[in-house]
């Protein structure tokens, strides 16, 4: 019972979450640490962290392979599995309502004035998650100066993983330094192998190739997806770009994991077959990923280089995070009313801080309508 207990909370919270979680995935994983850690104390800040660090290691949406994290350490396998399904789904029916409505009539539905609200509350939102995650991340100085370092390496351009990856090595490095007499065992980066697209027709089965693939080797953020969608599938002549980029867009302004994504071109390509092979080649490989990686990482904590080394990922997850919300400030902020939106919401959640953060999302989008009419 206590299991069917725990099932039933997980499915309600991320089935919630799924509706609710607008802004990427720094913002997803602000959502979830409200409510996984600060609301239900299902684990602690470090752990949380931890968990955050090691995602990032590996290829796939990191937010929903977060939620599968928080899955697992609640109800074991199963909860990975119900916790992944749920946050997974109201993204994926939302987007195969959009799918069949732009196959069918050729166009989006308007609604630029409320992502213009929309886009400040969610800044805000992450700018809230990250005070507490950072206090706990930031042990010594040290780590101050390799999250500061990830940080402007994130804003000059530099790729994620690379910056993850040669913050936790200097981690490492640092405590190489201070500890002579360790030998290091085990810790080897990943490895990519680019594999080439078969020669098939376009169908179910090749769809789902392509998008397995992705979903096996993106890391990095949606752009990257798009990017990686362009060579695949508009460089062949499967896609037009101006779908792409409605596919694009729909990703922006729809809820959940942005990689639901595929769920919109896999209909453009296929219909309904195409949009459910897109889906579950795309989000396959994370349950997988995350079911072989949950059970090392309280081993790699016990292990005084790999815990230097998580010490330093955690705080270049931070790092990535900041990184990630400067840029999305850049682009949403443009003037005075977008602005005044986010000190707004940073507010209310600083001041009320286990207010529900679809309240802010909603109220974002409401006074966003209200000033475009101004």
């Amino acid at each position: 019972m206590a299991e069917k207990s725990r099932l039933s909370e997980l499915a309600a919270l991320f089935l919630k979450l799924g509706v609710i979680a607008f802004g990427g995935p720094a913002a997803h994983i602000a959502m979830l640490e409200n409510e996984v850690v600060r609301k239900r104390n299902w684990m602690s800040h470090e752990h949380f962290l931890d968990l955050v660090g090691a995602t990032n290691l590996i290829p796939g949406p990191n937010s929903t392979e977060m939620v599968m994290h928080c899955g697992h350490e609640r109800a074991g396998w199963k909860g990975l599995i119900v916790a992944g399904v749920c946050f997974i789904l109201p993204a994926v029916l939302i987007t195969a309502v959009f799918a069949w409505a732009y196959q069918r009539y050729g166009q989006l539905p308007q609604v630029e004035a409320f992502v213009y609200g929309i886009k400040p509350a969610v800044i805000a939102i992450i700018l809230a998650a990250l005070l507490p995650l950072g206090k706990k991340a930031l042990k010594t100085v040290e780590l101050g100066i390799l999250g500061a370092a990830t940080a402007v390496a994130c804003l000059l351009g530099v790729h994620e993983i690379l910056a993850l990856f040669g913050c936790g090595l200097a981690g490492v490095a640092l405590f190489w330094i201070k500890n002579r007499g360790q030998a290091l065992h085990g810790l080897f980066p990943l490895a990519l192998l680019q594999i080439t697209t078969p020669l098939l027709p376009v169908s179910s089965l090749k769809i789902f190739w392509i998008f397995l693939k992705v979903g096996a080797l993106l890391y990095g953020s949606g752009y990257v997806l798009f990017a990686f969608l362009d060579a695949e599938l508009v460089r062949c002549g499967l896609l037009t770009q101006a779908q792409l980029m409605d596919a694009v867009a729909v990703g922006q302004f729809t809820p959940g994991p942005v990689l639901s994504t595929a769920t919109f071109i896999g209909w453009q390509l296929d219909g309904i077959r195409g949009a459910l092979a897109a889906t579950a080649g795309i989000f396959l490989p994370s349950f997988l990923f995350v079911a072989l990686l949950n059970p090392l990482i309280p081993r790699m904590r016990k292990s005084k280089v790999l815990s230097a080394f998580l010490d330093a990922v955690n705080i270049a997850a931070i790092a990535v995070i900041l990184a990630v919300c400067i840029e999305m400030g850049r682009a949403a902020l443009t003037d005075w009313k977008t602005l005044l939106l986010a000190l707004l919401s940073l507010g209310v959640l600083l001041v009320f801080k286990k207010m529900n953060s679809v309240l802010v999302v909603l109220g974002g989008a409401a006074l966003g309508y209200v000033l475009t009419l101004a």
